[in-house]
């Protein structure tokens, strides 16, 4: 499995998160955000409700990938949320989504954006990595799982 360790700090990294809807999903990750990353949390929502607003980012498989550009970044920062229960997304395949991994990056990170969208897509392309995901018991175990701290060689 990829090491995301780049992306990611443990505190932007839930598993078991209990919402009813989009809107409250873009709240919880925008305030994960500002809690991680000194991010404003507020823009942040605006920013991910923009993006969404052109087309779902679910693209299929219980999977969503909100992402959106701040020019308050100086690189690209993710967010990952295991939902308790999935919810409707308005994906393309119309699963609803309990797997979510947001991507922020800076307003000109044009190609660095694009290039981590793809390995975003690729891991969560990957059944077994899923499976793996799906069966975390906590945050810490997602942190390790995603940022490659026991699992680094297993690939």
């Amino acid at each position: 499995m990829d090491n995301f360790s780049d992306l990611l700090t443990a505190d932007a990294v839930s598993s078991a998160v209990t919402v009813s809807n989009k809107k409250q999903l873009f709240q919880k990750l925008g305030q994960c955000a500002a809690q991680a990353y000194g991010l404003d949390a507020t823009e942040v929502i605006e920013r991910i409700t923009e993006r969404e607003r052109l087309g779902s980012t679910g693209f299929g498989g219980g999977i969503a990938i909100p992402h959106a550009k701040l020019d308050t970044l100086d690189r690209v920062r993710g967010v990952v949320m295991l939902l308790a229960e999935p919810i409707g997304f308005d994906a393309i395949d119309e699963v609803p989504v309990d797997i979510v991994f947001m991507l922020l990056s800076p307003s000109d990170s044009g190609a660095d954006h694009l290039k981590t969208l793809a390995r975003v897509s690729r891991l969560l392309r990957n059944e077994r990595h899923l499976a793996r995901i799906r069966g975390v018991g906590s945050d810490a175990a997602l942190y390790a799982l995603l940022a490659g701290g026991e699992t680094r060689d297993a690939a």
